[in-house]
């Protein structure tokens, strides 16, 4: 556990990956880079019996599938430094994000502001922050003095990994090419609300309901692709994909990074073993895996190597990144937050004490458990980090907090000066769910499972749209 390797070097390339990279990308191994770029992966997997994140009941680990992993790349041109970690974690907070990056900063010189960290959303991956947490540990010293399922302090150590991690990718540094594009992908991806005869709206209503009328939203069919490239002998280092689909495929017991793995193992056939592959989620806070029409049933091996199957196809159209070049912009947004009367704290306090008897029903512990979260977080406004990183005249990256709605990152897209804009969420903090104003009004379970007021999505759009144009060439 915490073994960190680096991805400066891969097999040969395949004659056919070789012969159908773009001309650019072939030609520019002889030519002198202005870009660095550096690959690092670190283990996080906690000890086996540590609690699970993702659903609301007490679920510890029983084994490990794959190792959990935090994947970072350092990217360098002049003076311009910027660092993109993405973890598999069911979500990051602020907690371990906030000194992680200061003590990057302090470590690496690459600013605080300029590194962004995110989680995947896998629901194979550790519980080690908020109310639920702070529930079943509670529950857990009471009864014997200790909490056996947290043999460590899991933000601490991850605090370290995500330091170590970036660190050794700025280390690993060398003259880079990066090709950029971007892919459709359809039938792997669905929005998973939907208005029923009833005039409601409902999350996920089940497979060939009759009631379903129509989807509540649309969803983000595109891929976005990076391929890092040694300037030296153009071998492949490294990609980072984006696609808006919830990593809740695998479900279980066992430590899993969910259909990245899968996507990663696919990827290293051609581009060899020690290639990395970044995944980050792009703004699927109502999009999933599941087919109300009962046509298909998605499993997670089979996302994956689709997924990798899209990106291989797109490799040899990817275009090297046009000058200017590296620029990131970040601001915080005060986001307005809900708030809560000490008796209805009280009251779901009561009500989680019954979590996982199927006493209440799923929607009350639904409320009961963000109503406690509430304790957890700060009252009043949430700042929230929003970051925009330029990697070329065409091809820009956002990180927003939290489970946004695919409707918020689509906006950003349409209204962003950059053609391959990428937003990815879970980035920095998570207040849960970040609906649109219309999903709150619609109802349902990502409206209950919210921190923020209506509106505050929409002021996390605006304000990444705002950097964008900032970075525009």
């Amino acid at each position: 556990m915490g073994r960190v390797w680096l991805a400066m070097g891969a097999a040969c390339l395949p004659f056919w990956l070789a012969a159908a990279l773009p001309c650019g990308a072939g030609q520019a191994g002889a030519a002198e880079s202005s870009i660095r770029a550096g690959v690092a992966v670190v283990d996080i997997t906690p000890p086996i019996g540590y609690r699970m994140q993702g659903y609301f009941s007490e679920r510890p680990s029983t084994g490990t599938h794959d190792p959990l992993q935090a994947k970072a790349i350092v990217l360098q041109e002049g003076e311009e430094q910027a660092a993109l970690v993405v973890c598999d974690l069911c979500a990051i907070n602020a907690a371990v994000t906030g000194p992680a990056r200061a003590r990057a900063e302090e470590k690496t010189g690459i600013p605080a502001s300029q590194i962004l960290i995110a989680a995947t959303h896998t629901h194979t991956g550790p519980l080690y922050f908020g109310g639920l947490r702070e529930h079943f540990h509670r529950k857990a010293v009471a009864k014997g003095g200790i909490d056996p399922h947290e043999q460590i302090d899991y933000a601490a150590f991850l605090t370290e990994k995500l330091v170590e991690v970036i660190a050794s990718a700025q280390a690993a540094a060398r003259p880079a090419h990066i090709d950029s594009g971007a892919a459709l992908q359809h039938d792997l991806s669905f929005n998973r609300r939907f208005h029923m005869k009833d005039g409601s709206v409902r999350c996920n209503p089940g497979t060939r309901n009759p009631d379903i009328v129509r989807p509540a939203g649309p969803i983000d069919p595109q891929v976005g692709v990076v391929l890092i490239r040694q300037a030296a002998d153009n071998r492949p280092l490294a990609s980072l994909t984006v696609f808006a689909l919830h990593l809740d495929t695998t479900g279980g017991t066992l430590y899993s990074a969910d259909y990245p793995y899968y996507l990663e193992q696919a990827l290293r056939e051609s581009l060899g073993e020690q290639f990395v592959s970044v995944f980050a989620n792009g703004t699927c806070g109502d999009i999933n895996h599941f087919d109300v029409s009962g046509r298909q049933t998605l499993k997670t091996a089979y996302i994956g190597e689709t997924l990798a199957a899209t990106v291989k196809t797109r490799l040899p159209e990817l275009k090297p990144l046009a000058r200017p070049g590296l620029a990131v912009r970040s601001e915080v947004v005060e986001l307005p937050l809900r708030s809560y009367t000490p008796e209805e704290v009280a009251l779901a306090e009561r009500a989680l004490e019954t979590i996982g008897t199927g006493k209440k029903p799923p929607m009350d512990m639904v409320q009961a458990y963000e109503i406690i979260s509430f304790k957890y977080r700060p009252a009043g406004k949430l700042p929230a980090l929003v970051q925009a990183i330029r990697l070329g005249n065409d091809t820009a990256l956002v990180g927003l907090p939290g489970e946004v709605f695919v409707d918020l990152g689509l906006a950003i897209k349409k209204a962003s000066p950059f053609p391959n804009t990428m937003v990815v969420e879970l980035s920095q903090d998570c207040p849960d769910y970040v609906p649109t104003r219309k999903a709150f009004a619609e109802g349902s379970y990502e409206t209950v499972c919210s921190w923020i007021e209506p509106g505050g999505g929409e002021m996390l759009a605006d304000c990444a749209v705002r950097l964008l144009q900032q970075l525009k060439p």
